[in-house]
């Protein structure tokens, strides 16, 4: 598993509770000590019981404390996050929570209206998400311009969507229409790189893909198969729903 301890904490944000965020800061804060601490001395560092421990390590994708502990261990001793020609795939497909896809679908079939918006480099995949919802009837479209964008903002409401894609979560014009949509409290779906950003934020729903900027001779080169995978998976899970 390539994903930092952080990482999780950030990804599975939504499933945590207080005592949740109480014990993963304790974590963050003490990495070195907590590498060496059974469940039982965890939970009474923190005054709780094992099984909140275990129920956390779960809710952050582990299989247990053991493997908590066991990927903690690997982190202080440098030998996660390696580098190699696929780790945008590897950390992506990390990234892919199944429970979050589910609920994303379940706006996605259950608003009147999609509306996909992206600027740039991510447009295309605005139009093969609309594509894909197009295939099973739902009323879904994609906007290139700011006027036209506006615009079917302006006829939507809180029984529709507005699913916005963009790398960074920083795209002027991106924010813009967002900003429009949550005035008409309209759901926000995003889909940006995995980090802590503006877009994510704004967001209602929030999906990641692992693709961090890159540049080469002033070229933005920026990996964009990450992007794709995330919208297949989101596909294939909204296709799969509609047949039943």
């Amino acid at each position: 598993m390539l994903m930092r301890f952080e990482e999780r904490a950030h990804q599975y944000e939504y499933k945590l509770n207080d005592t949740d965020d109480q014990i993963i800061e304790y974590i963050l804060n003490n990495k070195q000590e907590a590498v060496k601490l059974s469940i039982q001395a965890l939970a009474s560092a923190l005054f709780t019981v094992p099984n909140t421990i275990t129920r956390l390590s779960k809710k952050l994708g582990y299989d247990g404390y053991s493997q908590l502990k066991n990927n903690l261990k690997e982190e202080l001793q440098n030998n996660i996050d390696q580098e190699g020609p696929y780790k945008n795939v590897m950390k992506t497909m990390e990234l892919i929570d199944a429970d979050k896809l589910s609920q994303v679908v379940r706006w996605l079939r259950e608003a009147n209206h999609v509306l996909l918006f992206g600027v740039g480099d991510t447009a295309p995949f605005c139009e093969m998400m609309a594509k894909n919802l197009k295939v099973t009837e739902k009323a879904a479209d994609f906007e290139l311009h700011r006027h036209e964008t506006v615009h079917e903002i302006e006829r939507m409401n809180a029984d529709d969507v507005l699913f916005v894609i963009s790398l960074s979560g920083e795209t002027p014009l991106v924010l813009e229409m967002t900003t429009l949509a949550k005035k008409r409290r309209i759901k926000i779906i995003s889909l940006t790189h995995f980090s802590h950003n503006s877009l994510e934020r704004m967001a209602d729903l929030q999906l990641y893909c692992y693709a961090p900027r890159e540049e080469y001779n002033g070229y933005n080169i920026t990996d964009r198969t990450p992007l794709m995978i995330v919208l297949r998976a989101l596909s294939e899970t909204y296709w799969s729903s509609s047949k039943k």
